[in-house]
């Protein structure tokens, strides 16, 4: 009895981790679209605010001449990863993702200030992929308040 009641909450809590996956698909596909803009040059259409090619062709847009998204594709890939691997019931790797997330975060305060008191311009795109990355955390903090995936 008390195993089917474990095996249900387990699969009732998969849901968070499925959800991060597909979350982390979008951040994805975020950084590797500012990718490609950045690799051919080719200016982003900013239709919601202005300021996304001020951000984009600033210094900080790159660190070790390597553009930035493509170190956001490559944390949003392992975030979706350690997130399918998590679902399909490995713990430990929940726990490497809030890891993850929490160093997303990290990065993305400090990309956020950057923006708002260093370039003095937003770029949708960027934003769009903080809200992923705070998503992300979300849904971790969720799973442990709810401790349905501890």
């Amino acid at each position: 009895m008390n195993e089917s009641i474990a095996y249900a909450d387990r699969e009732r809590g998969r849901w968070v981790q499925f959800t991060a996956a597909f979350v982390a698909v979008l951040g994805l596909a975020d950084s590797v679209y500012l990718t490609i803009h950045n690799l051919t040059a080719t200016p982003v259409p900013c239709s919601i605010i202005e300021g996304c090619e001020t951000v984009l062709t600033s210094q900080y847009a790159e660190f070790a001449g390597v553009p930035l998204g493509v170190y956001g594709a490559a944390a949003y890939f392992v975030a979706f990863s350690l997130a399918i691997l998590a679902a399909y019931g490995n713990r430990t790797m929940w726990k490497l993702f809030g890891l993850q997330a929490a160093i997303m975060g990290a990065v993305t305060f400090w990309l956020l200030y950057l923006q708002a008191f260093v370039i003095g311009a937003f770029c949708q795109f960027c934003l769009i992929s903080a809200f992923t990355t705070f998503l992300l955390l979300i849904l971790f903090a969720i799973s442990k308040i709810t401790r349905s995936t501890a």
